[in-house]
C-alpha cells in the first residue's frame, strides 16, 4: 500500500470512529482545519456568544476541554501559516493532531462540542482574531503548549 493510502485509511478510520460515538484523531493542516487554542472562562464564552452573532446560524465548531481549561476553535486550513503571534491565543496546523470528541458529546465529562460541527462551516479566523484583544481570554496557552512540547493534542502517541 502506498504511504498516502495508509494515511488516508487512518483518517477514514478515525472519522468513522467519531461518527460511531468514539473519539477521532485528525491531523491539523491539510484540507480539514487548523485550530486556534485559547483559554476557556467568562471572556472566552463571551467571544463564543459574539461569534454566534458574527456567523450565520451561529458560531462554527468549538471544542471545550475542561481538563486543560482550553477552547479549540476549528478554523480554515492554512490559517496557522498566516497567523501572526498573538498574546491570547496560539494557532496550530501541521504537524499537530487533535482528538475530536464524539459528535454527540455536548457536555462534560471530558472534551465536548461547545459549538458542534455543522456541514462544512468553520470559525472565521479574522473576526476571531479581532476579538481576542477585546476579550483577552486568559491564562494564555502558549507557555503550557511549549513547555509540554506537544505534538498531538489529546491523541495517543
Amino acid at each position: 500500500m502506498a504511504p498516502d493510502m495508509g494515511d488516508l485509511a487512518d483518517r477514514v478510520r478515525g472519522l468513522m470512529n467519531l461518527a460511531g460515538g468514539g473519539t477521532g484523531c485528525v491531523p491539523l493542516g491539510g484540507r480539514l482545519f487548523d485550530v486556534v487554542v485559547t483559554a476557556t472562562g467568562h471572556a472566552a464564552r463571551a467571544m463564543v456568544r459574539l461569534m454566534d452573532e458574527v456567523q450565520i446560524d451561529g458560531c462554527g465548531p468549538v471544542i471545550e476541554d475542561p481538563g486543560r481549561s482550553w477552547l479549540y476553535w476549528l478554523v480554515p486550513p492554512g490559517t496557522s501559516l498566516r497567523w501572526e503571534p498573538h498574546r491570547y491565543a496560539i494557532c496550530l496546523g501541521r504537524p499537530y493532531e487533535l482528538a475530536l470528541p464524539p459528535l454527540g458529546r455536548t457536555e462534560p465529562p471530558g472534551p465536548y462540542w461547545l459549538r458542534p460541527c455543522k456541514a462544512d462551516r468553520l470559525v472565521p479566523a479574522t473576526p476571531l482574531r479581532d476579538n481576542l484583544d477585546r476579550f483577552q481570554p486568559a491564562p494564555v496557552p502558549h507557555e503550557v503548549l511549549l513547555a509540554a512540547e506537544l505534538r498531538s493534542l489529546g491523541c495517543p502517541s
